[in-house]
């Protein structure tokens, strides 16, 4: 099962390519990315499937792992697409009117979804119904 990986790195050229390295040598796939830099560091999280191989790869760079979260990630979505307008809105909507509060979203390869929740079971329950 996918998770995130939050890590932090330094905003410089060449960070970049130490994480992405660092996986890629090891074999581990970047299925999704979000990185935000603000005030000379940057908070990165990467979905991962493989993360005891992720850790120790980016361990190996001297990349620590901040956090480790579960997260929902939707299937491949060939229809409705996360790409067309209002998708988001709607899945949001829903998760809201339940009272589930979204700490976590970003767009993942393959056109997913990636979502960590404050109920990620009565979540995916919820957005299983959409699809």
């Amino acid at each position: 099962m996918a998770k995130d990986l939050l890590v932090t790195l330094e905003d410089q050229p060449g960070e970049g390519a130490r994480l992405g390295e660092a996986l890629g040598n090891s074999g581990v796939n970047i299925e999704g990315l979000c990185a935000i830099m603000e005030g000379g560091r940057g908070a990165v999280h990467i979905l991962v499937e493989d993360v005891a191989g992720a850790t120790a790869a980016l361990d190996g760079a001297g990349i620590a792992v901040d956090a480790v979260t579960d997260v929902i990630v939707s299937p491949a979505l060939p229809e409705p697409d996360i790409d067309t307008p209002g998708v988001f809105g709607g899945m949001a909507r829903a998760l809201g009117d339940a009272g589930i509060n979204i700490s976590l979203v970003y767009v993942a390869s393959r056109n997913r979804v990636v979502l960590a929740t404050d109920d990620n079971q009565q979540a995916t329950r919820l957005l299983q119904s959409m699809m």
